[in-house]
């Protein structure tokens, strides 16, 4: 008996899962032409975001004991043994800091350039195609609207031919308009976050590239105080 209920419960709670899926997508799919591209547009951003977050997770991927290193085989002499533990790291800070030991013998101010124009390389990088979210923020919802305005326009033309039509029509058929509205609103603001949550963590890479070029210009300089 005690088996009987629990497979009773279980698909009960199955079933009403199905229909809460199938309402969710039911009613999106009322909202019209309009979701296609606003469907696309989605994809478009958890696409770019998932595609940059796993390059610049890479990238922010640094060994603590990375410039320790290199500080100890400069000050040995040893900088064909720093060069190679630079080139075997394949992050933004290394490819910066090995810039840097290639023009060591260099006057101070030609390494500084040479690693800044590196940093600027690597930035790059890590912000391609990041824009398109920011774009995809401001395009969803005004998707959108239009789809709500043009949708709100065909209703009023259906009503005029109907006469007296009731308040809970004329409700159930602005519910189903403002749907492309909302959509639109949802998927810019989740595009937005995206975007603020990856710059930020570009930033935090370029403050790491920039601390380590600062140490690696303070080891240069050690020998000569």
């Amino acid at each position: 008996m005690f088996d009987i209920f629990l497979q009773v419960d279980s698909a009960a709670a199955v079933a009403a899962t199905t229909a809460k899926t199938e309402t969710v997508f039911g009613m999106l799919s009322k909202g019209g032409p309009i979701m296609i591209p606003l469907g696309i547009l989605f994809a478009l951003a958890v696409y770019v975001f998932i595609e940059r977050w796993l390059v610049i997770k890479k990238a922010s991927t640094a060994d603590d004991n990375f410039m320790s290193i290199i500080r100890d085989q400069i000050t040995t002499g040893n900088i064909a043994g720093a060069r190679s533990l630079a080139k075997n790291k394949d992050i933004p800070v290394s490819r910066m800091i090995d810039k840097g030991i290639q023009r060591i013998g260099k006057p101070i101010d030609a390494i500084e350039k040479s690693m800044e124009n590196v940093g600027k390389l690597e930035l790059y990088k890590m912000e391609k195609n990041i824009n398109i979210l920011a774009v995809i923020a401001r395009i969803a919802p005004l998707f959108g609207f239009v789809g709500t305005i043009v949708g709100l326009v065909i209703l009023l033309k259906d009503f005029a031919t109907i006469s007296n039509p009731s308040i809970s029509q004329i409700a159930d058929a602005m519910y189903i308009k403002l749907i492309t509205s909302a959509s639109g609103l949802i998927i810019g603001m989740l595009a937005y976050l995206g975007y603020s949550f990856l710059d930020t963590q570009i930033n935090r890479v370029a403050n790491k590239m920039e601390a380590a070029s600062s140490e690696f210009i303070d080891i240069l300089q050690e020998p000569t105080r």
